[in-house]
């Protein structure tokens, strides 16, 4: 995917400060002036997930100098503010109940979770320029660890 446009999307979710919204990709790149980190994951408030998100959580200010945080689950609008309630996330969630966004980016499908083959949210995350071209594609990411490589790809600019 890493070279090709990012599938435009539609989606409800809350903003930095709690807010609930529409988002399209469009409104996140708009003014061309950052990246956008777009990652997807499985539940709200699980091991992982929450490991992942509070990552994003503590690095959002080396972060932002070259890109902007959201992340999509299947989660309700209202599991996304207890979510972000609990934990102080200072960065959009978004609801993608129906898997529209998560399908068009390769983010929902078949996969291995504790040793048996489920249909699911596979985590992963995108990395998209701000004129809308994906520039890094990471696949079957592994929550621990994984902020640090976007900031290690980010900063090697």
């Amino acid at each position: 995917m890493e070279g090709t446009k990012a599938v435009e999307f539609q989606l409800t979710g809350i903003d930095e400060n709690g807010l609930e919204r529409d988002f399209t990709l469009s409104d996140l790149l708009k003014g061309g002036k950052n990246r956008l980190v777009l990652y997807f994951y499985p539940r709200d408030n699980t091991p992982g997930c929450t490991q992942e998100a509070c990552d994003f959580r503590d690095n959002l200010n080396r972060l932002l100098p070259y890109a902007h945080v959201v992340g999509v689950s299947a989660d309700s609008v209202e599991s996304h503010k207890k979510f972000k309630d609990r934990h102080a996330l200072n960065f959009p969630l978004l609801s993608d109940p129906q898997h529209k966004a998560m399908e068009a980016y390769g983010a929902w499908g078949q996969k291995i979770s504790y040793g048996k083959q489920t249909t699911g949210v596979i985590r992963s995350t995108f990395i998209i320029d701000s004129d809308g071209t994906i520039i890094k594609h990471y696949k079957a990411v592994k929550a621990k660890g994984h902020v640090e490589k976007i900031l290690e790809y980010l900063t090697a600019d």
